[in-house]
């Protein structure tokens, strides 16, 4: 398999959007004009119920998980493993299928990551459990707690070029959650 045709696959994975399917056959409800109209889990679980949000979870996580298992599959370098779950993570967040209106990407990172590396389990609910009693916000602490994973795969003695990588795929979540983190820093100064 061509390196293009792997990023060209996993970009193309990360397009299938779990909540737009799940909320279209539980609900019959177009997940895009209801709620915050974003195609992730979380609106997903305030427009349909908690069923629609674990679904829309896993499905969005398998695809994260899948593109490594296909990189693995293919014997690629790490380094190309976690580029595919880069191009994951895009067609998530503008996806080619939704007419690049997608999700926020974290469940497609998380999946990939456990795939990749399924110590980083650990190390994200250490990480949340640690940082959520300070920060008393379910998103900081899980994005606090992603911070946390490249700083961990040195510790298990993971290349640096790879932990660089991750480090990167951790500020792109993190970016494409900026007005999310303005927000909510707004309504903590506004009390």
């Amino acid at each position: 398999m061509t390196i293009f045709n792997y990023f060209l696959i996993s970009y193309l994975l990360g397009s299938l959007m779990a909540g737009y399917f799940v909320v279209r056959l539980l609900g019959r409800k177009d997940i895009r004009v209801e709620g915050s109209g974003n195609v992730g889990a979380r609106n997903a679980g305030r427009v349909h119920g908690r069923a629609s949000f674990v679904l829309t979870f896993l499905g969005d996580a398998l695809k994260g998980a899948i593109v490594i298992f296909i990189g693995e599959y293919f014997k690629l370098s790490p380094e190309l493993l976690l580029g595919g779950l880069g191009f994951a993570i895009l067609g998530h967040v503008k996806p080619i299928t939704l007419k690049f209106k997608g999700g926020m990407g974290i469940s497609t990172f998380i999946g990939g990551m456990l795939a990749f590396e399924p110590l980083t389990a650990f190390v994200i609910i250490f990480g949340f459990l640690l940082l959520y009693p300070f920060l008393k916000s379910f998103t900081f602490a899980g994005l606090g707690s992603f911070v946390l994973i490249p700083l961990s795969f040195y510790f298990f003695g993971i290349q640096l070029f790879v932990i660089l990588i991750t480090g990167f795929l951790v500020m792109v979540i993190i970016f494409i959650h900026r007005e999310d983190i303005y927000e909510r820093l707004d309504k903590r100064g506004g009390k």
